[in-house]
Formats: C-alpha cells, sequence, structure tokens
C-alpha cells in the first residue's frame, strides 16, 4: 500500500449524528471504508443543539473562545468538541464545531415547525467552513486532503485559494468536493457575498457569482481541484442537460476533465436480511421462504390482508418533486385495478402527503401510507416488500434500491442517474434485477408496474431468479473506497 493519507471529511450531517438524507449516511460510512483501507481520517461537522453530550460522549477538544471566526465584519467564537463513530476494527474522530447562536436550534436547515430555511443559513455555514479551517491549525493536525460534501463546505475550497494561499499549513492540502445533489444549491442574495469575507474580485461569472446570486456549490465547482458525484450515470447528465445541472451545466462542462461518477456504496452491517435486528425474521438467498414472514408482519402492520399471489409494492421517500410521485399519482386508479397491495412510507411536500392521504381513504384495504421518518419501519418494508418503487424524475444515486436488491425485493425504476447504473433490467440475457422505464411519464411507469406483476404472478421461476440475482450484487462501500482513495493518490501526485 502507498503512503497512509490524512483526510479531513466536511459535511453538514453525518448519520448517527445529524440526518436528514443519504448524506449523512454516505458520510458516515465512506469514512470507515476509507479507514479499513489503511488511512487516517477524521470528521468535521457543526453541533446541533439536539446532538445530545450524554448520549454520544461528547468531550471538549479546544476552547477557541480566543480564536475569531469572522463571519459578516464580526468576530464570533466557537469551540471544538469531539466524539467518535466506531467501524469493524477502529474508531473515528469526529470534530463537532460548536456555537450556541448559528447552532443551538431545532432543525439542521430549516425551523421544523414552520417548515422555512432559516434566515441566516448563509452566515451558519460561512461560520462553520472557515471554522474548519481555524479548528484545523489549533489542532496541529494537517490533512493532506479536505475532502467536502455538498453546498454546506463549498467555501472551504475558495478559502484556501484565497484567503489561506500564502498559509504554510494549508500549503500542500488539496480538496475534493462531491455533489450530492445539483438541486440543492445554497444560494444567497449578493449582499450575503460580503459576509464571507472572500475577495470583492471573486465575485464574478467565474468565481462565486451564479444568476447574480452568491452559489455555495458554484463557489465548490469554481476553486475545488477534484469534483466527484455519487454514480457515473449523474455525471455525464449534469454534464449534458441544463435542467439536471441545475443551471451549472456549463461550467460542469467546462471541468469535465475533473469530475469523477463514484458509485455510493451501502453499508452491509446496517443493510442485510441475515443480519438485520429490524425485522421480522431473518433469512438469506439460501432461505427466501422466511422472507414470506415479513410480508405477513409488514401488511399485518398497516392493517393489511395478506394474500401469497398478491405482491406488496413499497416506497420509502422523501415526498418532494425529484422523486416522481405526481407520476404515481397519476397513474394509481389504474395500478389499483392490478391485484397489488402499496405501502408508503414517507413525507415532505404537503401537497403530495394530503393527496396520499386521499388516496389512502379511497384504496384503504390495499394502500397503506405512513407520513415521516421511521427506521424500523424502514427496515420491515425493504424485508416484507416484494416490489419497491423508485420513479424518480432524477437521482444522483439512490441507495434504497440496493438495499433492496439486498433484501431479494425487485425495483421498479426509471433509468436515470444511480438508478440506471445500478438496476439492470429483466430483459438483461438472464442477469435481470429489476424493471426499468425511460421516458418520465406515468404510462410508461404503469407498464413498467404491469410487467413487475405479470412475472410475479405468472412466472414464478423467473422471479425467483430476479430476486436473487439481486442479493448477490455487492455494493458495499469497498470498491467506491479505493476508487476515493485512487483519486487522492493522482491529486496528491500532481
Amino acid at each position: 500500500m502507498s503512503k497512509p493519507y490524512n483526510i479531513l471529511f466536511a459535511s453538514s450531517e453525518v448519520e448517527p449524528f445529524a440526518k436528514t438524507g443519504g448524506l449523512a449516511d454516505v458520510c458516515s460510512t465512506l469514512p470507515k471504508a476509507i479507514k479499513e483501507l489503511g488511512h487516517e481520517i477524521r470528521i468535521m461537522m457543526p453541533r446541533y443543539r439536539f446532538i445530545s453530550e450524554r448520549k454520544f460522549r461528547l468531550h471538549d477538544i479546544i476552547r477557541l473562545k480566543e480564536i475569531p471566526i469572522p463571519v459578516n465584519t464580526a468576530e464570533k467564537t466557537a469551540n471544538v468538541k469531539s466524539s467518535f463513530i466506531t467501524n469493524l476494527k477502529d474508531k473515528i474522530q469526529v470534530y463537532f464545531l460548536d456555537n450556541e447562536s448559528y447552532f443551538g436550534r431545532e432543525g439542521l436547515y430549516q425551523n421544523p415547525k414552520a417548515k422555512e430555511d432559516y434566515k441566516d443559513n448563509d452566515e451558519r455555514f460561512i461560520f462553520f467552513c472557515r471554522g474548519v479551517l481555524e479548528t484545523l491549525k489549533r489542532l496541529g493536525w494537517q490533512p493532506d486532503i479536505i475532502h467536502c460534501n455538498d453546498w454546506q463546505t463549498g467555501l472551504i475550497p475558495a478559502y484556501l485559494k484565497t484567503l489561506y494561499k500564502d498559509d504554510p499549513f494549508f500549503k500542500d492540502v488539496k480538496t475534493v468536493f462531491t455533489i450530492h445533489n445539483m438541486a440543492y444549491q445554497g444560494a444567497f442574495p449578493a449582499e450575503s457575498f460580503h459576509k464571507s469575507g472572500l475577495p470583492q474580485e471573486t465575485f464574478t461569472p467565474d468565481g462565486v457569482e451564479a444568476y447574480g446570486k452568491f452559489n455555495f456549490l458554484k463557489t465548490a465547482l469554481y476553486y475545488s481541484d477534484v469534483i466527484t458525484t455519487v454514480s457515473e450515470k449523474y455525471a455525464e447528465e449534469i454534464c449534458a442537460s441544463e435542467e439536471l445541472g441545475s443551471g451549472l451545466s456549463g461550467l460542469l462542462a467546462h471541468r469535465k476533465k475533473d469530475l469523477y461518477g463514484i458509485l455510493n456504496g451501502i453499508d452491509y452491517t446496517v443493510w442485510d436480511p441475515a443480519s438485520d435486528q429490524h425485522i421480522y425474521r431473518k433469512y438469506d438467498s439460501k432461505s427466501l421462504e422466511a422472507k414470506a414472514d415479513n410480508k405477513r408482519a409488514l401488511v399485518a402492520k398497516f392493517n393489511l390482508a395478506y394474500n401469497e399471489s398478491t405482491p406488496v409494492i413499497g416506497a420509502i421517500s422523501r415526498l418532494v418533486d425529484q422523486k416522481g410521485f405526481e407520476l404515481v399519482l397519476d397513474m394509481l386508479d389504474e395500478m389499483m385495478k392490478l391485484d397489488v397491495q402499496l405501502v408508503l412510507l414517507g413525507s415532505g411536500d404537503k401537497n403530495l402527503e394530503k393527496k396520499f392521504e386521499t388516496a389512502q381513504k379511497k384504496f384503504g384495504d390495499r394502500m397503506g401510507v405512513v407520513f415521516g421518518l421511521d427506521e424500523e419501519l424502514a427496515h420491515l418494508i425493504e424485508a416484507g416488500s416484494d416490489m419497491f418503487l423508485m420513479p424518480s424524475k432524477y437521482e444522483p444515486c439512490g441507495l434504497n434500491q440496493m438495499y433492496s436488491m439486498r433484501y431479494g425485493t425487485v425495483p421498479i425504476v426509471r433509468a436515470t442517474g444511480g438508478l440506471d447504473d445500478t438496476v439492470e433490467d429483466i430483459s438483461t440475457n438472464g442477469k435481470g434485477t429489476g424493471f426499468k422505464f425511460v421516458k418520465y411519464d406515468s404510462k410508461e411507469l404503469l407498464k413498467a408496474v404491469q410487467r413487475a406483476v405479470k412475472t410475479f404472478q405468472q412466472q414464478p421461476e423467473d422471479w425467483k431468479k430476479l430476486m436473487r440475482n439481486g442479493m448477490m450484487k455487492d455494493f458495499s462501500w469497498e470498491h467506491s473506497a479505493k476508487k476515493y482513495v485512487n483519486l487522492y493518490k493522482e491529486l496528491l501526485r500532481h
């Protein structure tokens, strides 16, 4: 092995401390996989109020009261707390940047009651980005790579190339920036720029400005040494499509030689039916009959009747425009004419929630809906469903289709981003793992569901093969971690 690297992973959310979606899972499991390859990796994130000192055994590392972190012409202070996440053989140190006025709130980015973004999110994450660099200096721990994730960390590469460019501590530090979703950019009014302390000449289209706004994601895309995103297909899509590139496809195409698609992995210590503590009965590809007991437990949970020949279609999702649930609503009447049951766990857009609530009343004996987050129920849906629905308009990577395959639950997906990279249609020479449709259209989704139901009910041997093919797939983090380490290696070599 080449010499071990020092890597700092910067993220606004990390499982188990704070989570709104897949970003938190990735920023917990990828560092573990990199550490297992022999590298020294540490994580830094904000310390939100709800991260319990007692539960996570947080302790003070440095009191940064004497260290000024400039934000908006004022000096803010913080202290740094620490805890650990544990992987199979080792622990990974996590640093928490603590400032009560910025992070002592109930939500990460939004007021949970008002469902509105905090108005000072610009200042909060200016403080975090600058605080990451100031903390590293006080710790005296010098990373070779700072690996930044999503817009909340987007100013770190810009600070290193401007305000800190002559600081000997950061002389050889390189930056990798991972796009988890182009749609979330951290775009703030132009006046926010002055709060950042970045040089005035950087506020141009060849810098941090996009469409008249101070854009944290654009800043990262412009200043990072290397850009990655979470699947190969999504890397192509965001360069080629103005819609999927969310207005920044031109810059991405310009930086194409520095842009890499590396598929996210999944954590098989958490998502594996052979060892899953959350499900009714454990099973593997050799004991598929035990999956039926999870199906029984799942339909009972939703007060539905169990029928071996009636497929249960599961869905777990944020209910937002991206995820394609308008298509589901458009074709729901037709789908429910088939002999199927539908169970949904999710939350998000209040209008979508209302529509699903109405549909659930209409199809109550064959449809169950739970709004919110429920980890245990999510595992049972993966284990107890026969099929899993992901009709996304776009999907940078997606994790649930990979979880589903591991659980022998056959995915029905739109051929976009990571869904296209990971699921092979049943028509693929006996190697199929699911059902895909291409055009973003409710009729095409319905056809895919009809194909799946027909195969389930009329071709049981083909169905078992689909299940087993999916269960044999290896989406562990080890492959992805090696690709990241090779990327670090190339970057440091140049």
